[in-house]
């Protein structure tokens, strides 16, 4: 089977959408280049457009996602701050390191795996949170929290908190609205739904945020501080802080106007309607899936390794015989659970008949 036959459909990489590929083959432009940084302009003004957000501090940053779940720590985590984070997942549990790394008073809020949060409960853990933090889409379970509650929530309760939310696997598959919902520092990755390979962790952050920032974080490449003119653009001044990945970014630029050509709300409907699809397939073959009924993602389903079956020998044979990849299940999970991606281009009802296919022959169903 050829790399480029092979359909990514499992938790980590899609395939890229072919505007994207394409701007990644581009002659490379320096990255002071005024084209450049006018491209760099239009694709932080089309990211504010997938995160509903007017946020100017609104930029890709130069890393995976795992960068932006850093830099959302460094820059407004003190030590001693009480952090609230919900844990319903392997990265709620990253979340509670990467702040307590940081010096954060980490109060973790234990969920059952496969499950959505309990904003209540959340809401409950401190009396006075300097952060409350969150997973929209956990990457793990497939199990979408409702991020919208929390906001009003702290709305309410705790107007100086800030709200952290992990957008990884929601961002352009699911909806996201960061102004609505009260998101003050919302972090991605490039190769979920947005489309596009991983390198760049679209990054967002309210002006509540940024007033009560940390002046100066101990990490120096991710200081948002450092960028700040980088990213504001009505000063008509830039910082050089760093040399950006100019073929990413212009890769991004490219996906991003592949979602919108198409329209931000149909390539929900896409991704809504190819999920519904592969999970009452697998229903319908006999597999139990995973997540919470009423909170499972559409772009990424859970099923439940059936009994006697070896996860890792499945797996390996859909890669090699169909050119299929699934991920495996994560933690306690890792060999009896998988995990089946449909996201960015793949995102297709053909791409769901392709993985029900395979399952049904291997699993003799």
């Amino acid at each position: 089977m050829s790399l480029v036959d092979r359909a990514l459909l499992g938790p980590g990489p899609c395939n890229p959408y072919p505007e994207a590929t394409t701007a990644l083959a581009a002659p490379i432009l320096g990255h002071l280049d005024p084209a450049f940084l006018r491209l760099l302009d239009e694709t932080c003004e089309r990211l504010r457009t997938v995160w509903g957000t007017g946020n100017r501090r609104t930029l890709p940053l130069s890393g995976t996602g795992s960068i932006g779940m850093e830099a959302a720590f460094a820059n407004f985590v003190r030590p001693g701050d009480p952090v609230v984070v919900a844990v319903n997942g392997l990265f709620g549990q990253r979340m509670t390191d990467v702040a307590a790394r940081y010096g954060a008073n980490v109060i973790a809020v234990e969920h059952e795996w496969g499950q959505p949060v309990d904003p209540e409960r959340v809401l409950d853990a401190h009396p006075s949170p300097r952060i409350i933090a969150a997973v929209h889409a956990e990457t793990s379970t497939g199990v979408e929290s409702d991020i919208g509650a929390l906001g009003r929530g702290i709305a309410a309760r705790f107007p100086e908190t800030l709200l952290l939310a992990d957008c990884v696997t929601s961002l352009a598959g699911i909806d996201v609205r960061a102004d609505d919902w009260g998101i003050d520092i919302g972090y991605s990755g490039t190769q979920k739904c947005v489309g596009v390979a991983p390198g760049l962790a679209p990054f967002t952050v309210s002006e509540k945020a940024w007033a009560a920032r940390v002046e100066q974080p101990p990490t120096w490449y991710l200081d948002l501080g450092m960028i700040g003119s980088y990213v504001d653009g009505q000063s008509g001044g830039r910082t050089y802080h760093h040399t950006a990945p100019v073929a990413m970014i212009a890769s991004l630029h490219a996906g991003l106007g592949r979602v919108l050509e198409e329209g931000l709300d149909a390539v929900q409907a896409r991704h809504a309607e190819a999920g519904a699809y592969l999970q009452d397939g697998l229903e319908a073959i006999g597999l139990e899936l995973f997540a919470a009924k009423g909170s499972r993602l559409p772009e990424l389903t859970t099923v439940r390794v059936p009994e006697g079956v070896d996860s890792a020998q499945v797996r390996g044979r859909l890669l090699e015989e169909y050119g299929i990849e699934i991920g495996a299940g994560a933690g306690a999970y890792a060999s009896t659970v998988w995990r089946i991606g449909l996201m960015g281009h793949n995102a297709r009802i053909a791409r769901a008949e392709l993985v029900l296919g395979a399952l049904r022959r291997l699993l003799g169903r």
